[in-house]
């Protein structure tokens, strides 16, 4: 069961051959579909899936992936998602296309589809993928086969039981983290988008098993409008919900002084079995989006920090809109995890030209 749904390990793997030869275990498990980069969320969309595969792209040419055990992820099915979602919504979701779209307007319309969750191309098979890189990372976590998951593809917190939100369809982050309950007590998940992470804060709401900490700009009519300071969870959940409303052009120093000691504390007391921890890079300065200033350091101190731990860690994506900077924070944090250093000068890689014109 394990290997069907923990993926398989993808031949160029040296990490995974050596695990086959009885050597130990890479700390880090590192999930891809190289489909991902076909989704396209149509013209004017700010989401490109494709970030992913530059992100895969830089990795590769930075050599890192013989460090890792590289997978290609067994898709969730329609059974999978709908431990969480509605069944009528996953339903929907395998049905529509651009073609027949307009034979569900009502279902368009009730489900939240439309131009920031627009019906594409593959849709279902989209979701299906990244949901999958996810739910494996966290089976391979709960048998202690890594130390450390990452998918890059995944993070997509705002999608509700019945509903697409903010570019997200099913959120991969609550079935990853209903995985993870099936071994541990308490799981925690921290939130570094610049956006609120409502769809896992809402379905967390009312239980003290999973504890969600979202670091995040609020006001002003900022999507997705919730997240306020004053909202700290209900009944067996209350004062598990932690929100920590951040406003405009909020620097690595600022952002790190309310970081550390915030996440130090809830380790402490919380002790979690396994950390999920959402790396929208929104939150960089420059992104197409966001409003925040922090530097890819910055960014991937956060990484480090809740590494530093020694809990299980589950690494995901999420938000970010200028691609060139999403790649190379992601490529960073790769690094950051597996304590490389990797040069300041990209190296030659499929996607080279975005970098330019300074190529770093």
């Amino acid at each position: 069961a394990l290997a069907r749904r923990a993926g398989a390990a993808l031949p160029c793997s040296p990490a995974a051959m050596s695990q086959c030869e009885g050597k130990r275990r890479p700390v880090v498990a590192y999930y891809y579909d190289e489909m991902i980069g076909n989704y396209y969320y149509g013209v004017g969309n700010p989401m490109k899936p494709n970030r992913v595969r530059m992100t895969h792209s830089l990795l590769g040419n930075y050599d890192v992936f013989k460090h890792m055990d590289v997978f290609r992820p067994v898709a969730s099915t329609q059974h999978d998602m709908s431990i969480f979602h509605a069944d009528d919504y996953i339903e929907f979701l395998t049905r529509v296309t651009p073609d027949n779209q307009m034979e569900f307007v009502t279902q368009l319309k009730r489900f939240n589809l439309g131009e920031d969750c627009p019906v594409m191309d593959g849709l279902f098979d989209y979701c299906a993928t990244y949901t999958g890189g996810s739910v494996n990372g966290a089976v391979r976590l709960n048998y202690d086969k890594a130390d450390v998951a990452i998918n890059w593809s995944g993070g997509l917190h705002h999608a509700k039981k019945s509903e697409a939100s903010g570019f997200c369809f099913v959120n991969d982050i609550v079935l990853s983290i209903l995985e993870l309950l099936k071994h541990h007590q308490r799981v925690l998940y921290v939130d570094i988008d610049i956006h609120h992470g409502d769809g896992v804060e809402e379905a967390f709401y009312c239980t003290d098993r999973v504890m969600t900490v979202s670091f995040h700009k609020y006001g002003g009519n900022f999507f997705p409008g919730t997240g306020d300071q004053g909202d700290v969870g209900h009944n067996k959940g209350k004062y598990y919900s932690l929100n920590v409303p951040l406003k405009d052009g909020v620097d690595d120093t600022s952002y790190n002084a309310l970081f550390r000691p915030i996440l130090q504390a809830v380790m402490d007391k919380y002790q979690p079995g396994a950390v999920v921890l959402q790396c929208g890079a929104d939150s960089l300065t420059g992104d197409r989006l966001g409003t925040f200033n922090l530097s890819l350091k910055g960014h991937a101190d956060t990484v480090a920090f809740m590494k530093s731990f020694g809990v299980p860690l589950l690494l995901l994506g999420g938000g970010g809109y200028t691609i060139r900077n999403v790649a190379r924070c992601w490529t960073y944090e790769t690094a950051t995890v597996l304590g490389k250093d990797i040069s300041n000068d990209l190296p030659g890689n499929d996607y080279y030209d975005y970098f330019g014109p300074d190529f770093k």
